[in-house]
């Protein structure tokens, strides 16, 4: 049903005309928007803050502001003064914004650019421009500028979008004031010669928690673009060609610790590398950006993690060139007002591209030394955003190299060096179109990936796929001022390689195609039977959701589907396929102040999990309380109840088991982020329904601001988890009927994870900072009383040496288990799967930007690990230890330069 109408609608949407997708103001606006009306600038204008040019009195002053926060809708308590000017190159923002202390009342902490953009530790007096150029009411332009000029901006969110404009402020007796200038060849807009935009200005006054806004909606409103003020006035000739190159220079020191045998490695290690990424305005709304080489080194390391399941850890993506300007290749939008262990229907995760060889692993498990590529280099990649003939377009494509690992094996006593391809040549593309209709009420879309490799090597053409294509539609759209959304979305893959690449995928933590009990064959569209002689795999996605999203009462309902053979982990990220989810939240919210609370809000709901063998596999009801206090603090808590059900991933490709059902519930509470000392806390505790298990979560923070350019936080956090049901290992064994030839172990584990984040960043000017981040963590998973559950789709469990078979030898390294006593089963061996592990990872960072869009880096990263089998977490020990573990520090120092015009 979702393809056959999804296709008309967007086939309909293609073949409007632009000027068919245009509405009166009256069906877009939910409010009647204000307008300004931008002036020529008739004399010269410096960006130095003190707004004490001619110039700025053709302008007239926009001084129309209201209160969102603390009083909602009335005026603001502070007056503000914006002056808007223009020539054919740039836009001018001039800022009066009177403080009834003076200088006295002015909050203007230092801080790196970015830093005070949704930075709840870091709050600022400030002024911010939001832009919709294209005036399709969906983009959002913000600039930000603090008394102290650190600037800020991004793009709908996108925080990468780094775009070259100035800004300055000034602190006076009145307040203070601040200049911007934001040349046109930052900003995308149509090429019409009279030009309207969206705008917003927000000011914020931080001693007094206020928050202004020009073109005003409530708390309860969803707001945004369609409640915009208009920005005219602007008559703009034709655009110059746009070209921006920042070539770079990289030198890297690595020093660790290497065998005095070791063929490969020595203890310190030099190299250097040079790239350039280019950016090029092809149209006056089409922008190619392309790198060659490109490098990564400043990147912030991935935290530490335990991750005892079959599935993959998702890490989120920091490297620049994939980071800016990917809001246009957004896709799978999800929303939720209270929901958990679901995921979107996202399809493009750029960290596969350029990722670890696929094929390290086998290689490091046979090699008694070896060198490893890092990552898949990245010979080059281009993207283009940007609009063409109504559309919103993103195209990017990226070549990754053949990459070769060089060990010995242990097995060869000879010593000779052997090579092994662990990662082929391959090229990845991504294809983002979407059209927006009715004033941006509405929009439609397609997206397309596609993954091709060049297989040559055996190994490999056994482990990967050498195909990888997905599409889909999708569908935004909201009626009645705002107040409803549907979202809907629908996407097919279609996957190919050689039969063991396939059998491969469907025996994969995504698909357990293999359980024996599961009898499902088809999910409507493709074939879903298990057979190893498949080279092809299809499936699909489906996400649609319904809410009213504005007003007091609030309601939403959802559906997510994965059928059994969706397959998209080579451009993007899958857990597990084979389910349909449900969901249903109502919320009560209160957006303006009474009693002890400035806003309030009660939500409650269920959500339901089957996979396609019809089987309920998670059923949950959830409450929770959401509010934000007269003082400023904030604290919320929420309940969930998940009922005991079937297991179609516990035995990992084994048949059906049941897991015990378990009570949650979490508390919040942040203090006021104004104050010098900042505090939060978290505890979260879950409790098995009917068997000894339980879950403690605690998490503190704490954030210092002993002045203005410091900032110093560190935010412990500590886990205790008992888990009856920890997968080890499975054996074939004849005897065991009930689990078809198959013994599936299990333990009680407890693990321990504690890990103390700690950063500190000093700011000597808004274009020079230093970053130190550090993580100590430790973890421990201790196992015991191995076991096996009693029979497929029960909860009760044997175990060994109890009730089942008898464990005739045991020591600190292996478990011997003889599974019937006497009987005919064969005995096995549990080699110890205890572990305590500890590292430290940090890096420090000083960053220098030498002038506008030129930078320096200097980079210093250390990492320390460590192992022991004993499952035993003792912080003291664990912590001397780790100071005695060998480091591996890298040491770095990139120069870029920016060229442009």
């Amino acid at each position: 049903m979702i393809k056959k109408r999804g296709l008309p609608l967007l086939a309909f949407a293609l073949a409007l005309p632009a000027s068919a997708q245009t509405t009166t103001n009256a069906s877009v606006h939910p409010t009647v928007p204000p307008v300004a009306t931008a002036a020529l600038r008739g004399g010269d204008v410096v960006i130095d803050g003190k707004l004490d040019e001619t110039a700025w009195q053709a302008a007239q002053p926009l001084t129309q502001f209201r209160q969102t926060q603390p009083t909602e809708g009335a005026p603001a308590s502070q007056r503000t003064e914006v002056r808007i000017l223009y020539d054919q190159d740039a836009l001018y923002i001039g800022a009066r914004l009177y403080d009834s202390l003076g200088a006295a009342g002015v909050r203007a902490p230092l801080a790196r650019r970015d830093q005070l953009i949704n930075n709840s530790s870091l709050t600022s007096d400030k002024i911010a421009i939001v832009l919709d150029p294209y005036h399709n009411h969906r983009d959002r332009v913000w600039f930000e500028v603090n008394p102290a000029g650190v600037r800020g901006e991004h793009v709908s969110g996108d925080a990468s979008f780094d775009p070259i404009w100035e800004a300055a402020a000034t602190i006076d007796a009145q307040g203070w004031s601040a200049e911007m200038r934001i040349p046109f060849s930052q900003l995308r807009f149509s090429r019409d010669s009279a030009q309207t935009w969206g705008m917003q200005i927000w000011r914020y006054v931080d001693r007094l928690n206020e928050q202004d806004m020009w073109s005003f909606w409530k708390r309860n409103e969803a707001g945004g673009p369609p409640f915009f003020g208009h920005l005219a006035g602007m008559r703009l000739g034709p655009r110059r060609r746009q070209v921006e190159i920042l070539p770079y220079a990289v030198g890297r020191s690595q020093y660790r610790y290497a065998a005095p045998d070791n063929p490969f490695h020595e203890s310190s290690e030099r190299d250097v590398r040079f790239g350039a990424d280019a950016k090029v305005l092809l149209t006056s709304n089409l922008t190619l950006d392309a790198t060659v080489n490109p490098d990564f080194g400043q990147v912030e390391v991935d935290p530490a993690t335990v991750n005892l399941s079959a599935f993959e850890t998702f890490f989120e993506e920091k490297r620049p060139f994939f980071v800016a300007g990917s809001n246009a290749f957004d896709y799978g939008s999800f929303s939720c007002s209270f929901c958990d262990n679901v995921s979107s229907l996202n399809l493009f995760y750029s960290r596969r591209i350029g990722r670890r060889p696929q094929g390290n692993d086998d290689v490091d498990q046979r090699a008694s030394f070896a060198d490893l590529p890092e990552n898949a280099q990245i010979l080059g990649a281009a993207k283009v955003t940007g609009r063409a003939s109504g559309f919103t377009v993103g195209l990017l494509d990226a070549v990754t190299n053949r990459e070769t690992a060089h060990y010995r094996e242990r097995a060869l006593p000879d010593g000779a060096t052997l090579d092994q391809e662990v990662e082929p040549l391959t090229n990845y593309f991504v294809g983002r179109l979407r059209r927006d209709m009715r004033g941006g009420a509405t929009s439609v879309g397609g997206i397309l990936t596609s993954t091709a490799r060049r297989l040559d090597d055996p190994f490999l053409m056994s482990a990967l796929r050498n195909r990888a294509t997905v599409g889909g539609l999708d569908m935004d759209h909201s009626w009645h001022k705002q107040d409803y959304t549907l979202l809907a979305q629908f996407a097919v893959s279609d996957v190919g390689g050689s039969t063991a690449s396939i059998d491969g995928t469907q025996q994969s933590s995504a698909h357990y195609f293999q359980r024996p009990d599961r009898h499902v064959t088809t999910d409507g569209l493709f074939d879903t039977r298990y057979d190893p002689a498949r080279s092809g795999l299809r499936g699909y996605g489906a996400y649609a959701r319904i809410g009213k999203d504005n007003g007091n009462w609030l309601w939403e309902t959802a559906q997510n589907w994965r059928s059994p053979g969706f397959e998209v982990n080579d451009l993007a990220y899958l857990a597990r396929a084979d389910y349909k989810w449900m969901l249903a939240n109502v919320v009560r919210q209160w957006t303006t102040p009474f009693g002890p609370f400035r806003y309030l809000n009660l939500t409650a709901g269920a959500q339901d999990q089957l996979n396609y063998d019809g089987d309920h596999t998670d059923t949950e009801q959830h409450y929770g309380v959401f509010a934000n206090f007269t003082n400023f603090w904030s604290a919320n808590t929420f309940y969930i109840h998940h009922l005991t059900n079937l297991d179609d991933h516990l035995a990992r490709g084994g048949p059906m088991l049941r897991r015990n059902g378990y009570d949650y519930g979490a508390f919040n509470i942040n203090t006021d982020s104004r104050r010098t000392t900042v505090f939060g806390f978290r505890a979260a505790v879950a409790r098995g329904v009917s068997a000894p298990t339980r879950t403690v979560n605690l998490r503190t923070g704490v954030t210092i601001k002993p002045s203005s350019s410091v900032l110093l936080s560190f935010s412990p956090s500590f886990s205790a988890d008992n888990d009856a049901a920890q997968y080890v290992m499975k054996r074939a064994d004849p005897t065991a009927t009930q689990f078809y030839g198959t013994r599936y172990v299990f333990a009680f584990i407890e693990t321990r994870v504690l890990s103390l984040n700690t950063r500190l960043n000093v700011t000597f000017t808004p274009d020079l900072t230093l970053e130190l981040f550090a993580q100590p963590f430790f973890a421990s998973g201790d196992y015991s009383r191995f076991r096996e559950f009693a029979a497929p789709r029960t909860l009760r469990k044997l175990e060994y040496g109890r009730g089942l078979g008898t464990i005739p030898y045991q020591d600190t390294d292996s478990t011997v288990v003889d599974p019937d006593g006497s009987g005919p089963a064969t005995r096995f061996t549990i080699y110890n799967p205890d572990f305590t592990i500890r590292s430290l990872r940090g890096n420090a960072v000083l960053r220098y930007e030498y002038r506008p869009g030129s930078t320096v880096f200097l980079v210093w990263t250390q990492e320390r690990n460590g192992f022991e089998p004993d499952g035993t977490f003792g912080f003291r020990d664990q912590s001397r230890s780790l100071l005695s573990d060998r480091p591996v520090n890298i040491f770095l120092l990139k120069v870029n330069y920016w060229l442009g015009r």
